[in-house]
Order: structure tokens, then sequence, then C-alpha cells
């Protein structure tokens, strides 16, 4: 799935290229992508408006209308953007017609998963938002201190935790291995458990990981492209993600793959241990140690 660096490197293509422009038409040959509001609807809402600004919250791809007019447009597994390829590809679903040069921008996705989704106003954009999605990792808001204010009261594994978009926005599979790789943190350890100092490390880890898929124009694995067709390369880069069986790139030892947060996860169990049990509270322990006291008392 397209992640916080695959939607700002598609943000960063399309932003100067349609940005102060008229959308003149919106095509929408599947119904999926806009349910439950119906194509038609959707497109008379937008059609004529300037496209003010293409900003990205999250993985979410945001249209900002003439009128306080929002589009929401996110990829899911499979979609992208392509602006005037040479041919029509097969799995297009959605047609953006633009004035000037009469461009014309594709909406392309293979398993139909991705969706747009309509906001009239600043009060329905943030209420939007707010009812999904967390803080911006790449914002001056992310700290380590943020961090474990939001940890300490999670009891999920962190790889799960980083997962939630409603805690941290726009990070996926992919950058949560490496984030958590690059901390020395194991994707099963609670959240709660989490000290300050491996909070820090993991802030630090989400970061650097994002960016380095910025530098990269994120990763290509599947089906990913930025708008000119053109794959990203950090797949090329990947420090523990899509590892197993091959040398750690820190000790050499082997990376295994595991299940965590119902996803296929990559790790080096040696330079990011695993959680030990925790062992019986020692008030039981405790308990243990007087029964046999009372017994010799009551015994005399």
């Amino acid at each position: 799935m397209p992640e916080l660096p695959e939607v700002e490197t598609i943000r960063r293509h399309l932003a100067p290229r349609i940005e102060n422009r008229t959308l003149t038409g919106l095509q929408i040959d599947d119904a999926r992508w806009c349910a439950p509001l119906g194509p038609d609807e959707l497109a008379d809402a937008v059609t004529g408006r300037v496209v003010e600004r293409l900003g990205r919250r999250g993985k979410y791809l945001v249209w900002q209308l003439s009128g306080e007019v929002f589009l929401f447009c996110h990829l899911r597994m499979t979609g992208t953007f392509l602006l005037d390829p040479p041919q029509r590809p097969p799995h297009t679903r959605v047609r953006f017609e633009l004035d000037a040069d009469s461009s014309e921008l594709l909406f392309v996705d293979p398993r139909r998963f991705g969706t747009g989704e309509l906001a009239l106003g600043e009060d329905a954009h943030h209420a939007f938002f707010a009812a999904r999605l967390g803080v911006e990792p790449l914002g001056p808001e992310f700290t380590g201190e943020y961090l474990r204010a939001l940890a300490k009261s999670s009891r999920a594994p962190i790889k799960a935790f980083l997962l939630d978009q409603k805690r941290i926005a726009g990070v996926g599979n992919i950058y949560a291995d490496e984030a958590l790789f690059r901390a020395r943190i194991h994707p099963l350890r609670p959240a709660h458990r989490l000290t300050l100092k491996q909070c820090r490390a993991l802030r630090d880890g989400v970061v650097a990981s994002l960016q380095a898929g910025l530098e990269a124009k994120g990763a290509t694995i599947d089906d990913f492209r930025d708008p000119d067709g053109v794959r990203g390369s950090f797949q090329d880069r990947f420090l523990v993600h899509l590892r197993e069986g091959q040398p750690c790139t820190r000790c050499g030892r082997t990376v295994r793959k595991l299940r965590a947060a119902g996803r296929g996860t990559y790790v080096c169990e040696y330079c990011q241990p695993r959680p030990r049990a925790r062992r019986a509270v020692y008030a039981a322990a405790a308990s243990d140690t007087r029964r046999p006291a009372r017994s010799a008392r009551a015994s005399s």
C-alpha cells in the first residue's frame, strides 16, 4: 500500500502542474470510488472549480478547491495517479480534466480499493481528519515525549501501534519495519513498555525512514509509480523489510519474517531483542515464602 512517502511523492509531482488550474471535468467510471456519493453528484460538486492547493494528510491526497470544497483521495493498496500518459492504461477508474492545455490526470487502480470523498467547508474538512488521523510524523508535534505519552496507554505490540492511523498518520508496513529496526526495538514489544529513551529512538527512526523514502521517491514493490510513470527506488535501500533469510545490514545475522499486527514483519532478533515474558508478580512470590513460616508457628 502506498504510504506517506509515496503519497507525498505524488503530491510534489502534481502540485506545480495542477495548482491554480480549473478542474473542467471529472469522469468517474467506477462508482465504488466515491460511494456512497453518486459519481454525477461528486462530479457536479467539483467541476468548474480552481485547484487552489494540492495537499496531503497522512496517506490522503487533499484537493483544496475554490469555494471551500475538498476532495480527499486515498490510494489504498494499488492506486496511483498518472498525468497525460501516452495511452489510457487498463484499470483506469477516474479521469480528471484540466484547463489550459487540456491535461488529463488518470486515477489507475487494479484492485479498486482507492476512494474519493467530498467535504464541503472547513469544518467538514477538519472533522473528517479529526475522526480518522493522528499526528503527522514529519511535523514538529511528533517528538519522543509525544510518542511516549501516546504509547503508555496502549498494550498493543509496537508494530500494531505504529500502523494505527488514528495515532500516527501515514506510517504503514514498510516504514514501520524500517523504523523499528533503526530504533533496535522488536515489533512485538508492548507499546506501553517502551522507555522514553526508546520512544525518542523510535521517533527518530520513523522520521529517518520516511525521509529516506521521500529521497528515493517512494518504494515500488508492485504498482506504485509517480505521475510520470517513474517507479520509486526505496525498495533497493531497505535495511530490513523484505530481507528474510538475508544477512542483517547491521550485524550480519539472519533476518527473520514473522507476523505482527496481521502483517508480514521483518526483524533481526539480535539487533531487536524479542521481549521476555513477564515473570509472576513479586507479591505472589512473597506470599509463597511466608507460608512455611505460618505453618511452623501453627505446629509449635
